[in-house]
């Protein structure tokens, strides 16, 4: 593995990603999750269709393939990434908007998995992640849809999002195609009683059950 060469390849590929206020007229939202099972070395993709605004799954698509690359902090996205966009491409209908577990801009690099994934597909993408990568922040406060800026050398790559009362909050950035505000939004729409938006906690819990269970 040459890291050099794959820094340089993620830096080229974040200058192409586009940060627009995204109000387009969305009908699916994808949640994009990848769940191991580590005694076979193995991993398996999934890619949750929903309808919106009702949030009801609608398609499933998954990819099962073999752990080759190590998991090496701000490089997820050349371990994952391939198996997601395997599974992304079964689908029968396409997204409107992608939610992708894991960073978007908020990355060293400027190019999370969710933002590489958005750049390859070419379709608007959000990073959600449930912990801190990169920026500095100031903690929201504890009510559900409050959120404070993330931030890194004067400028904002995501927000910290509190999406249920007193709970731990979410770390948003853009991924391609939407800004930091019209992801928060986005996020805060998706999510209905639970810390995770729908589409990804319907890709987590499937992801996990393929991964141990089989189907």
């Amino acid at each position: 593995m040459e890291l050099d060469k794959l820094k340089e390849l993620q830096i080229r590929l974040a200058g192409s990603v586009r940060l627009d206020k995204f109000d387009g007229d969305v009908r699916y939202v994808a949640g994009c999750d990848v769940s191991y099972n580590r005694s076979k070395n193995e991993m398996t993709a999934v890619v949750a269709l929903l309808s919106y605004p009702s949030l009801k799954l609608v398609e499933i698509a998954h990819h099962t393939a073999p752990v080759e690359f190590p998991y090496i902090p701000t490089f997820l996205s050349f371990r994952e990434l391939p198996a997601l966009l395997e599974a992304f491409r079964k689908l029968a209908k396409k997204p409107d908007l992608i939610v992708v577990d894991g960073q978007g801009i908020a990355h060293p690099r400027g190019l999370g998995i969710a933002a590489h994934f958005g750049v390859t597909v070419g379709l608007p993408t959000i990073g959600c992640a449930k912990s801190h990568l990169f920026g500095k922040f100031v903690m929201p406060s504890e009510g559900r849809g409050s959120w404070s800026p993330l931030m890194a050398d004067g400028r904002v790559i995501g927000a910290v999002v509190r999406t249920r009362d007193r709970v731990k909050p979410v770390f948003i950035s853009p991924g391609h195609l939407i800004d930091v505000e019209s992801s928060v939004k986005w996020i805060l729409n998706l999510t209905r009683g639970y810390k995770l938006p729908e589409p990804i906690r319907f890709a987590d819990s499937i992801s996990r059950r393929i991964s141990h269970e089989g189907i």
